[in-house]
């Protein structure tokens, strides 16, 4: 399928990093810079002028306007949020429509091309420029670690110009399925809709998706591709196989017609390479497995009340009450909401990946 914003909306952008491609071996990149950069700047839109008109305007009384690291954390809360649903509808509709990737082989998998495949890499490569770019800027609140995460995650999705593992790029993308339910639920602690029955349905919304997408899909994909990833080492694409396809394209000129069109002297993958990906995969599907246990546990104590928990006098055991913690104090009966989620699960500033890529 071809890029719905095709090369070359600005030709002297691509024109310039085709220099820096070259030497990186990224043939692909000046076709779709043009849509990073829109990305990154989408997103700087996003953090700058959309989240603190709308915030001021909904939700005045919350917006936390003049402290500058609850801002940054909610300003990227917003963005995280726009991200995650733009994301997510771009990668299922390249995999419902895109026939040319439906019928890739091995080798297309691999070293293959399409641009609507390219153009969800590059949307991705974009929020991580954002990502770098607001993690730098605000390093004394978001720390190393989300430095560190944000320069490995960039580092993936550049690779993917090359082209490599192009097909991927949209079947990795739907772990950001949990992520709009896991911003929704920071949003309810912060509106002051901890433990309400909103705030459960999407909590119900988030373990799903998060089970579903991230450890049932995400452990299938992965394995999928690191089969190819240890194909791809040790079996190039073969003169003849190169050949034909070019031979059989309706026009071999046309990247979007001969998906192999940047493969013409397609090598086997460095080992280099493979390893940075499968390092950053273990890695992202590891800590996948952790948050979700530390979810369940989460959840158990929102519907368990504490040893020794004291009901209210004259009051009715309600549904509420299994996410109300019930503390008998020397001076009386208080009543204190459970622990959040929030409280065990990574935030969204670690997930704000997609990372979780």
């Amino acid at each position: 399928m071809r890029d719905p914003f095709p090369f070359p909306p600005i030709p002297a952008l691509s024109k310039a990093v085709e220099p820096l491609a070259e030497r990186l071996a990224m043939p692909t990149l000046p076709l779709h810079v043009h849509e990073v950069l829109a990305a990154a700047l989408l997103y700087t839109f996003t953090q700058v002028v959309v989240s603190p008109v709308l915030s001021n305007w909904l939700f005045p009384q919350f917006y936390p306007r003049h402290h500058r690291a609850k801002k940054a954390n909610w300003d990227t809360h917003v963005v995280s949020l726009v991200q995650s649903v733009l994301i997510n509808a771009l990668a299922l509709w390249v995999m419902a429509f895109d026939e040319e990737r439906k019928a890739m082989d091995y080798e297309q998998r691999v070293w293959g091309y399409t641009g609507a495949c390219g153009l969800v890499q590059a949307l991705a490569m974009g929020y991580f420029v954002w990502d770098l770019g607001v993690t730098l800027l605000n390093l004394d609140i978001f720390g190393l670690g989300l430095l560190a995460h944000a320069i490995s995650a960039l580092a993936v999705y550049t690779f993917g110009f090359r082209p490599y593992l192009n097909f991927y790029s949209p079947i990795f993308i739907l772990y950001e399925l949990s992520t709009p339910f896991l911003n929704i639920h920071w949003f309810f602690d912060k509106l002051n809709m901890t433990g309400s029955k909103p705030q459960l349905y999407n909590g119900i919304a988030l373990l799903v998706t998060f089970f579903l997408c991230r450890l049932v899909w995400g452990t299938y994909q992965s394995a999928v591709v690191y089969v190819d990833m240890w194909n791809s080492i040790h079996r190039p694409p073969t003169k003849e196989y190169i050949d034909a396809a070019f031979a059989s394209a309706a026009d071999p000129s046309d990247p979007d017609v001969n998906l192999m069109f940047f493969s013409r002297n397609a090598t086997a993958v460095p080992v280099w390479l493979t390893l940075i990906y499968l390092a950053s995969n273990l890695t992202l599907n590891s800590l996948n497995w952790y948050w979700f246990f530390k979810m369940i546990r989460a959840v158990r104590k929102r519907f368990e009340p504490p040893k020794g928990a004291v009901p209210v006098k004259g009051e009715k055991a309600a549904p509420e009450a299994k996410v109300t913690a019930v503390e008998g104090k020397a001076d009386g009966v208080k009543r204190r909401r459970a622990h959040s989620i929030e409280d065990v699960v990574p935030d969204t500033e670690e997930l704000r990946e997609g990372t979780i890529q």
